[in-house]
Parts: C-alpha cells; sequence; structure tokens
C-alpha cells in the first residue's frame, strides 16, 4: 500500500480527467457504495481478481493480461476516481474492498486469487480479512500492513499535495529509473510511462484515495489469522513502501510465502517481468493442486 500522496506524485503519471462525461458505452458496470465501478474480464479457466494500486486503473494491469491471459480468467476493474469508474469525494480501503467483492458477485464467480499491488495490496488485504471465503490465495504486491503504529498524515496536507502535484512531479528526481529498480529493462520503463501517461483518473478520488490510505489501519491479530495461502512479492529498491515493509507482512500472516526481486523498485511486475509473472502463476497452480 502506497503511504502517502507525496511519496505517490514520485510515480505519478497521467491525464486527469473533469467529470463522467465522455466515458466509452458498451462496457460492464455495476454500482457498489453508490458509486458506478467499471470492470471487464478475459480469459478461461480459474479466476484471478487483479485489484490496481493508487490512481492507476486496471489497464495498468496489462503485463499480467498478456502473460496469464491464456490460462486463467482475468477479473478487473477501476478502481474509483480512474479509468472509466466514476469518483467518490470520500471512500475507504473497507468501501474499495467492497467495491472488489462486488465486481466477483457481478462475475458470477464464488471464489478467486486476489492480487492486488501496491494501495490494491492493501485492499486485497483487507478483501481477505473481510471476505476470506471468497478468496483461493492472496497475492499481495509492493505493499504492507499498515498497523496502527504507523504515523498518518494530517488531511490538509494530503489535500495540499494533490493540489500540488503537478509541480511535486516535475521537482521529484528520478532515482532508480523512476522507481522501477536499477535492474529494470529501459524499453518496458518506456513502455509503461506511455501506457501510464495516457491512463485517465478523476482528481478527487484520487484524493480520496489518498485520504483513505492515510486513515485506514489493520489489526496485527486481524493479519495473524490469515488461513488463505499468501504470497507477498516485493522489489529491493521499492521507494514507495520499503522492502523491509515486505518482509513484515509476510511474517506476519500464517506461513506465507515471500518472493524478493533483486534491484526493483515498486513496480516490480514491471521491472522483474517474466520472473514475477512465473512467480505468481507457480505459487496459484501449487495452491490450485492443493485444494
Amino acid at each position: 500500500m502506497e503511504l502517502t500522496p507525496i511519496e505517490a506524485s514520485q510515480n505519478v503519471h497521467g491525464n486527469a480527467r473533469l467529470g463522467a462525461r465522455g466515458r466509452k458505452t458498451g462496457m460492464p458496470f455495476i454500482t457498489s457504495n453508490g458509486t458506478r465501478i467499471h470492470w471487464d474480464q478475459g480469459g478461461q479457466g480459474t479466476p484471478i481478481l487483479l485489484i490496481m494500486g493508487h490512481r492507476y486503473s486496471s489497464a495498468m494491469w496489462y503485463p499480467l493480461k498478456e502473460a496469464l491471459g491464456d490460462r486463467y480468467r482475468l477479473i478487473w476493474f477501476d478502481n474509483q476516481g480512474t479509468g472509466q469508474s466514476e469518483a467518490r469525494r470520500r471512500t475507504s480501503v473497507a468501501d474499495m474492498a467492497s467495491d472488489a467483492r462486488s465486481v466477483l458477485d457481478a462475475a458470477g464467480v464464488d471464489t478467486a486469487h486476489i492480487y492486488g499491488v501496491s494501495m490494491g495490496g492493501g485492499i486485497a488485504l483487507e478483501f481477505g480479512i473481510q471476505y476470506p471465503e471468497r478468496c483461493r490465495s492472496l497475492l499481495l504486491g509492493c505493499t504492507m500492513a499498515k498497523t496502527a503504529d504507523i504515523p498518518k498524515r494530517p488531511g490538509w496536507l494530503i489535500t495540499l499535495t494533490y493540489r500540488l502535484m503537478p509541480l511535486l512531479k516535475a521537482l521529484a528526481p528520478n532515482k532508480f529509473k523512476h522507481g522501477y529498480g536499477d535492474a529494470a529493462p529501459d524499453d518496458r520503463i518506456a513502455r509503461d510511462m506511455a501506457m501510464a501517461a495516457k491512463d485517465p483518473f478523476e482528481l478527487k478520488g484520487v484524493m480520496a484515495q489518498g485520504h483513505a490510505i492515510s486513515g485506514y489501519s489493520v489489526d496485527p491479530a486481524d493479519v495473524a489469522a490469515i488461513k488463505t495461502p499468501s504470497l507477498v512479492l516485493h522489489g529491493t529498491q521499492d521507494l514507495l513502501v520499503p522492502y523491509e515493509q515486505g518482509v513484515k507482512l509476510s511474517q506476519m500472516i500464517p506461513n506465507a510465502r515471500l518472493v524478493t526481486f533483486q534491484d526493483i523498485g515498486h513496480n516490480y511486475f514491471i521491472g522483474a517481468g517474466e520472473q514475477a509473472n512465473a512467480a505468481a502463476d507457480a505459487f496459484m497452480q501449487e495452491v490450485e493442486a492443493a485444494r
């Protein structure tokens, strides 16, 4: 889970949109918690629900769709305020986990592998706590268990930061290849940045996500009570969620497995590419074999 909008501004690309007009038609939508949420699916086989991180839409799951779409049923959705989904002025991690459950309901899927990255990993963790009966496994990428001892950012600072985001983005140093890590191939970075530059969002919804992240905390006892098979994936050069937090998360969940990507940053599923997809694939196959 990305911790603060200040950190997030170091890795923000894309175009803010001005509201609901101009959205595509003929696409699957649900209404969840009073908000119109866009979702879609592709492929056949064991279902995986994909939950994207802060600011980005489900379009940014393109590497996984290309790698695993031929042997899994992939289900994805735009978190509120991104892509084709409407934006809320106020939301919570619990609300977004509820959105994810509503998407599974709309897809007619009882259980799925739940794969989330960054904020999406925090949503997936909350989903695993709230709806364990819907989870075949949890895959938690570049995220953390945000416990109550972690300081919260003042609400006014979060709002101000997002208002100043274009300036912060221009001034932020591009360390470790824009957060992808020293080992990330340049061609993959270029493609991902081009994709992200076209990815739409609505500022009020992204601000609501930022406040939701800051205000959220999870009880360590709830994390320790998770019985769902869990895989934690993390890069050693993660600038937004330090690698140590990924290690800690893997230790908090009973029998969780940690996959480490050396010299890879927050966007590990870009930087690590085939290695990250292979690790997720092997883990889910192992879980299915044991079911």
